[in-house]
């Protein structure tokens, strides 16, 4: 999956969104700082390994942008659609991904908490350290977190984690010619920051 033919795609939607949901207050975009641990069951060597010689874990550091976009709402839940776009680095390797999904969330009574929960697919681009080779599979994640309510177009994300799967570059998915089976790699993420609604 070519994640750059994405971006003329996401552009347009984000546009449609924002003209739709300007009156309505329930349209989110965020960039925030994102950290990932990503993790293998058993450590690999060799020219592709992606975490490095011998390691089984590594954290990844880089940032998350992205949007939602709320358009069903009854009471104090609601309900819609999510994208995300994240870069990160560690050990001269990076990873890059876009997901899209759905979302939950909902309002605590009496308070400004917004809590939430996500589910996205999409696919990550992931390059080994010391190699331009780059390999794209399929990525999954589910995310839960809670904003809260700072006025009517800025809330405060306290905290997001995550968990996610994804096959990443490795002596198996490039050194063997894509034709082995790769054990894809465990990513347990974190973020926080502002995000800013219309």
């Amino acid at each position: 999956m070519k994640l750059r033919s994405l971006a003329p795609a996401v552009v347009l939607l984000l546009a449609a969104a924002v003209s739709h949901a300007q009156s309505q207050g329930n349209f989110g975009l965020y960039l925030n700082p994102y950290v990932t641990r990503i993790s293998n069951s058993k450590p690999e060597t060799g020219p592709f390994a992606f975490l490095g010689d011998n390691a089984t874990s590594r954290i990844f550091w880089g940032f998350q942008m992205g949007g939602y976009y709320d358009f069903f709402h009854s009471g104090p839940l609601a309900a819609g659609v999510t994208m995300r776009f994240s870069d990160q680095h560690a050990n001269n390797a990076g990873i890059r991904d876009f997901q899209v999904g759905a979302r939950v969330a909902g309002t605590l009574t009496g308070t400004r908490w917004n809590p939430y929960v996500e589910a996205t697919i999409g696919g990550a681009s992931t390059k080994p350290p010391g190699a331009t080779a780059r390999v794209s599979k399929t990525a999954y994640a589910v995310y839960g977190g809670a904003d809260y309510t700072f006025s009517r177009h800025v809330d405060f994300r306290a905290f997001e984690i995550g968990y996610g799967s994804v096959t990443t570059a490795s002596n198996e998915t490039i050194g063997a010619g894509n034709t082995l089976p790769a054990t894809p790699s465990k990513l347990l993420s974190f973020s926080s920051g502002l995000v800013f609604r219309f």
